[in-house]
């Protein structure tokens, strides 16, 4: 359902309507309760893309806290890795990383190959790993979701939805809290390269500390955006914008929205993300290339805008929200790497910074 107010009446005042490509589900929580302060099409089936990199985060953290694996330990990079799409490291088969650099390359370059790295570095196989990623979906409550890969390059039964991705948000925080510093990383440096956060968000909107930005085509620009202001900690779901400018804008949004109303929110006692009644009207995955603002989808060129309310208080985010840098365009984690970058790690067979 479309801009549901979650157990209270949204005054519209909060309501600002602006001209904007419709856009995909979006959830505003506090992780520390799971209360939802907003809520649209929650329940709708979506491609996480690289959102799929959360839980192969979790999922090493679990495998550091028990031993079975060492941030000094080396893992190689094997042909099943290399042959993995951009966003890439791109290491020679044979090359090496340690999982420290290999977690935080997974998480600040949504390297594609790492990802296939750690998961055969935690078991024997893909395969193997993707059994634990569903079993390990399935003990936090995520229900509606399906992974079929470890890194979310397109797979058509990759699937999740907004209410899935906040459970898992939640989990991230609530069980490895020591390793949250990571997602807030404005870079990482690999060999000769300093590879950029794809989270603009980090450098443009007040309080932001995390935490993972996803994008293929079938499911346009994704995010899960984390801010604190005051100790007190919110987090954005924003799936399937159009570019990743209309996704940091959203996600800004409903955060400045989150930390405006938070206070009076909590005397109307809102619903939890387990509480939330799940909607009626959830739609199964569908593409949104059609729709998407890239080169890579075959459509660069922007449709004509649909008159869609926006979220809750985007003057108020537009205020507090420093410019963007020119350079912080829409991103395409699946693009093709420069020729910097490939230069940058051509011929490295070790990295252990």
């Amino acid at each position: 359902m479309r801009a549901r107010a979650v157990g209270f009446v949204v005054s519209a005042a909060l309501l600002v309507g602006v001209d904007q490509v419709a856009a995909g589900p979006a959830l505003l929580f506090e992780p520390a309760t799971g209360r939802v302060l907003y809520a649209e099409d929650q329940d709708h089936a979506w491609h996480p893309a690289s959102l799929t990199k959360i839980m192969t985060a979790y999922i090493a953290f679990d495998a550091l806290k028990a031993g079975r694996l060492k941030l000094e330990q080396m893992i190689p990079v094997s042909e099943k890795a290399h042959a993995q799409a951009p966003s890439k490291v791109g290491l020679p088969v044979g090359g090496e990383m340690t999982v420290d650099l290999a977690i935080r390359a997974l998480i600040v370059k949504s390297a594609n190959d790492v990802a296939m790295m750690l998961a055969e570095a935690i078991s024997r196989s893909e395969e193997e790993f993707v059994t634990l990623m569903n079993e390990t979906a399935r003990r936090l409550g995520m229900a509606n979701t399906r992974f079929a890969n470890p890194n979310g390059l397109p797979a058509p039964d990759q699937v999740t939805t907004a209410r899935d991705l906040a459970r898992l948000t939640r989990a991230v925080v609530r069980d490895f809290p020591e390793q949250l510093a990571l997602w807030a990383l404005p870079d990482v440096q690999v060999g000769k390269a300093k590879m950029r956060n794809h989270n603009a968000l980090l450098r443009t909107f007040e309080g932001a500390d995390g935490i993972k930005t996803g994008f293929i085509c079938d499911s346009g620009f994704n995010i899960v955006a984390s801010a604190t202001r005051d100790g007190r900690k919110l987090m954005a779901v924003v799936l399937g914008d159009v570019s990743g400018r209309e996704r940091n804008m959203r996600a800004a949004s409903l955060l400045e929205h989150g930390f405006q109303t938070w206070d009076w929110k909590q005397l109307l006692d809102p619903a939890t993300i387990d509480t939330l009644p799940v909607a009626a009207d959830a739609k199964p995955v569908q593409s949104v290339r059609q729709t998407i603002v890239s080169w890579n989808c075959g459509n660069a060129k922007r449709r004509v805008p649909v008159k869609k309310k926006a979220a809750p208080n985007a003057a108020a985010a537009a205020k507090k929200t420093k410019p963007a840098p020119k350079s912080g365009g829409a991103h395409a984690e699946t693009a093709p790497a420069t020729s910097k970058q490939g230069a940058a790690t051509s011929g490295v067979a070790k990295v252990t910074q």
